[in-house]
């Protein structure tokens, strides 16, 4: 784990924009359900659910990437850093690369009307700048705001290039990322991620719940199944007594 290198105290009140407020547009619910399940997704199984303090991973937060002013910021989707301390990250407020030691090492925008041209103009070459390894995109829309539906840069020498996607015969469309060492994919609009080690998908918020609906009726299942089995053997234990003139 890289160490955390604090400087001095952030005059968060000289600042352009609010530390403690994350920065979202005005049509955020048109990629809210997205961004939680792709940080849902990466919480599970990235941090172990907070479990590795090595891993920072966040939404909607701001990345500075000038130390002598703190206003000169970008603020993905959802990020990813390994190998850093988490914990002190947090407090800050504020993604300080210089501090943390590091840039996030994967980052993610999901498409919106407001921010469809900064995704695919204006962000693209401060990722390229900083030195983000990589950059990716997703559009539930299927394309209407990116004009593609998914789309992974990875950097080479300063420049992004494309990570090669696939469509698969059942029409998933996924590109592998060698920072998550995992498949981002594009299902009808859904992002999700697929595990070559396993040679599966991660399982979803709504698969854990249904998984757990379905064990839990099955509990209740067993449970009613036993009761009546018990009152079954009640029922011949008593006509056994009357028989034997016991009552």
């Amino acid at each position: 784990m890289l160490p955390y290198r604090k400087g001095g105290p952030i005059d968060y009140a000289s600042l352009e924009f609010d530390a403690f407020e994350k920065e979202v547009p005005p049509d955020h619910m048109e990629q809210s359900r997205e961004i939680h399940e792709v940080m849902g997704l990466l919480f599970a199984h990235i941090t172990d659910f907070h479990r590795r303090p090595d891993v920072f991973v966040d939404t909607d937060t701001n990345v500075c990437y000038d130390p002598s002013n703190l206003n000169v910021r970008v603020a993905p989707d959802v990020y990813v850093a390994f190998g850093v301390d988490s914990e002190a990250i947090r407090p800050r407020h504020i993604y300080l690369p210089w501090e943390v030691g590091k840039v996030p090492d994967w980052v993610l925008e999901v498409a919106s009307d407001s921010t469809r041209r900064v995704d695919l103009v204006r962000k693209p070459p401060i990722y390229a700048q900083i030195g983000v390894p990589e950059f990716w995109r997703f559009d539930p829309t299927g394309g209407r705001y990116y004009r593609f539906q998914l789309n992974g840069l990875k950097l080479v020498d300063g420049e992004y290039q494309p990570i090669e996607l696939t469509t698969e015969p059942d029409g998933i469309l996924k590109g592998y990322s060698e920072v998550l060492e995992l498949s981002l994919a594009w299902d009808n609009g859904w992002p999700r991620f697929y595990d070559p080690a396993s040679g599966t998908y991660l399982e979803t918020w709504r698969q854990d719940r249904e998984a757990l609906r379905a064990t839990q009726g099955a509990l209740q299942a067993e449970r009613r199944s036993r009761l009546a089995e018990q009152e079954r053997i009640r029922q011949l234990e008593e006509e056994l007594r009357r028989l034997r003139g016991e009552d």
